[in-house]
């Protein structure tokens, strides 16, 4: 079986003048090696294709895959994560992870917090700030928490994040606004412990190899999971597994946003309990990093006792069942 393998590569990216921080989703060679090691392990032929337009050339020159394994993230749009399942669809080639309707949907951390208040799992109070005339309209209770409605690996979270008054409210979303030219997500601040639940599969088949906890040392930008923490975990993150009561109601409440979601194959939830001790959601990845040793999904994985191999074997399963469903 021969599978392709789609990914935006940073080194790419930064050799045509985009900053660390604007490439930070982007992959590492590491993880493009360990992915294609893991799957020829597997007994899978693999092909590096690359980004999108890589893509593009190859498919209009008549190239074809049995599956592509696809983490590419996009660069540009609210829809960038869904540009190569979207275009896989088009030519009928199957892949893994999302769908272009949840990869989009997703990505729009307020869009999903609809959703997911629809469907009934907790998830802090919050408002969308698209223009600095709105900012005046929100009606939160302090503390509160601001983030670009569309980033990840923590790109534009640091301490100033948590807000205490109307004057730091104002501050904060202007500098967001005209950093990353997308709507501010402002959240009720919660104090409660941080969890990120690793999710394996699809719909009712999918399980939790664990629920890590994400510990802040005396190094770290205080309080908040923000992107300095992440890029530069070592020292500043001390990464738990837990299996208390409260990490019991995570992984029940990452499983029913994820179901809910219609995310497939893999992914992270993340979620940050309030005062009084129950999870909240707070955000899902769908296109969970996967490079060893670094990012969250792998990491957790090992410390739960799964090898990166079967991390990367269960993804391939739950992707090849739903294939043979027609989905």
């Amino acid at each position: 079986m021969k599978i392709g393998i789609t990914y935006d590569l940073r080194d790419d990216y930064i050799a045509e003048s985009y900053t660390e921080e604007e490439t930070a989703e982007f992959d590492h060679p590491r993880t493009i090696a360990a992915i294609e090691e893991a799957l020829q392990s597997l007994g899978y032929e693999t092909d590096r294709i690359g980004h999108i337009r890589a893509l593009a050339r190859r498919l209009v020159a008549g190239e074809r895959w049995d599956l592509v394994f696809n983490i590419a993230e996009g660069l540009r749009g609210f829809g960038r994560e869904a540009q190569v399942p979207a275009l896989l669809d088009a030519w009928e080639i199957p892949y893994t992870f999302s769908d272009p309707l949840v990869l989009s949907l997703t990505l729009h951390k307020g869009m999903t917090k609809r959703v997911i208040r629809d469907l009934g799992i907790p998830t802090p109070d919050f408002a969308v700030v698209e223009t600095p005339e709105e900012i005046a309209a929100v009606a939160l209770p302090f503390p509160l928490f601001a983030k670009p409605v569309a980033e990840g690996t923590g790109k534009g979270v640091t301490a100033a994040s948590k807000i205490e008054d109307r004057t730091e409210l104002a501050r904060i979303c202007r500098e967001l606004l005209a950093t990353f030219f997308q709507p501010v997500l402002i959240e009720t601040f919660l104090p409660g412990r941080e969890f990120t639940v690793g999710i394996i599969g699809t719909g009712t088949e999918a399980f939790v190899p664990g629920v890590m906890e994400v510990h802040l040392t005396e190094k770290a930008e205080k309080e908040v999971y923000s992107y300095a923490n992440k890029e530069d975990w070592h020292g500043r993150i001390e990464y738990r597994l837990a299996a208390d009561a409260m990490a019991l109601a995570a992984e029940k409440t990452a499983l029913a946003a994820w179901r809910g979601l219609g995310c497939r194959d893999g992914g992270r939830i993340d979620l940050r309990a309030d005062a009084n001790g129950v999870p909240n959601f707070i955000e899902v990845n769908p296109l969970a990093g996967l490079r060893p040793e670094h990012s969250d999904l792998p990491i957790l994985c090992e410390l739960a006792g799964m090898p990166y191999r079967e991390l990367i074997a269960g993804i391939m399963r739950s992707a090849l069942k739903h294939i043979g469903n027609g989905s």
